[in-house]
């Protein structure tokens, strides 16, 4: 393969990954819709029939519909997408899948439904230089990451155990970065039990579980921005039930961010020690730690071969880009996998009406994907 070689093979497969990628948008796959996206899991095989003539394992879990394909007898590489996305069935007609002046616009187009179709033709580049190349590769492509992964978390653990590395196809940077550091995430619930009574005639029998809320809410904000990188953030309340009665129970939702595994324990703790002080009142915690970090020692060796594979190809040198938010990659990085993260299209306005992939950023990540899994597989490179 000559310098340049795979960007070269992208660039002329650009019209068919948009192709492929507006095939997919158009049927679309709200997560909490099983039928819709077990009709996408049709969709995802039928293009992986196609480019790579593979069919998948089928794998439905909680009624969650998830596809594998696993080529050679071990996986030294496990590729991780997913196929849902947080848009409701009725949102094709107001934003169609299409192109328009560079930009290719629809339902997941940046997230990530473009992402699978880049996946497929990189491996698909591969695969016609030699048969034998995708030995050691696993495509991963679940239906449920907008939600938490609440069914395909075991799975992409079992999956991505043993591998050398994890590539995930989440979208990157708006400039393009690779995202080389996440933050975990913790979700935690209280809930303030108190005693109701009639707020006008006898208030003072009732232990008001709103006011034990408030004082729950003051001493969870504390811990905000209490170390570098940490943000707890109170995020939903409700309590009450009629004006007139002393609320006996109140809720509160937490969003937890953290930069490492011994903050999230550290919040953990300090979270399970939060009670209020309204007499008589108690509080039940539950929740916790739901994504260890993608820290950036797990990517860093990934980070490092995608640049060498840059220069060898004549690519952008990639820029590394820490975020708060999580994705799949928190979990193999969190089972010891080398991860590199925002492999995907990249653009913008993820889960928001502008989502977007910019077109011309499409070929170089192709090619650098496909660079990436040549380098492990065919070269045998230790990460």
């Amino acid at each position: 393969m000559p310098e340049g070689g795979l960007l070269t093979t992208a660039q002329t497969r650009l019209d068919a990954v948009i192709a492929d990628a507006i095939d997919l948008m158009q049927v679309e796959s709200p997560s909490a819709d099983h039928a819709a996206v077990a009709q996408s899991a049709d969709a995802v095989s039928a293009l992986v029939r196609r480019r790579l003539g593979s069919e998948p394992e089928r794998i439905v879990i909680d009624g969650v519909t998830h596809l594998r394909w696993h080529w050679g007898e071990s996986t030294r590489v496990v590729i991780v997408a997913h196929h849902d996305t947080v848009w409701p069935l009725g949102t094709l007609p107001r934003i169609p899948a299409e192109v328009r002046d560079g930009i290719l616009r629809g339902p997941g187009s940046v997230d990530m439904k473009t992402g699978i179709a880049m996946a497929v033709h990189a491996l698909a580049i591969l695969k016609e230089q030699d048969s034998s190349a995708l030995d050691g590769v696993t495509l991963l492509v679940t239906g449920d990451e907008e939600v938490g992964s609440p069914s395909s978390r075991a799975l992409i653990e079992e999956t991505a155990a043993g591998a050398s590395a994890a590539f995930v196809l989440e979208a990157g940077g708006d400039a393009g970065e690779l995202k080389t550091q996440r933050k975990g995430t913790s979700m935690y619930r209280f809930t303030v039990h108190g005693l109701a009574a009639h707020a006008g005639l006898e208030p003072d029998r009732g232990v008001n579980a709103v006011v034990g809320l408030a004082e729950v809410i003051l001493a969870v904000n504390a811990l905000h921005a209490s170390e570098p990188g940490l943000s707890v953030v109170p995020s939903v309340i409700s309590g009450g039930t009629t004006t007139n009665t002393v609320p006996a129970e109140a809720v509160l939702d937490v969003d937890v961010r953290v930069t490492s595994v011994a903050s999230q324990q550290r919040v953990d703790e300090a979270m399970r020690a939060i009670a209020p002080r309204v007499t008589g009142a108690s509080v039940t915690v539950s929740g916790g730690p739901n994504r260890a970090p993608l820290e950036s020692a797990m990517s860093a060796t990934l980070f490092a071969l995608a640049g060498r594979v840059a220069s060898a190809e004549g690519l952008e040198a990639p820029v590394p880009l820490h975020v708060g938010g999580a994705s799949d990659g928190n979990f193999t990085a969190g089972i010891g996998v080398p991860t590199l993260d925002g492999l995907g299209a990249w653009g913008g306005g993820a889960h928001a009406e502008s989502e977007h992939a910019v077109v011309a950023g499409i070929p170089s990540r192709v090619a650098l994907l496909a660079g990436l899994v040549r380098a492990l597989t065919e070269g045998g490179t230790d990460v």
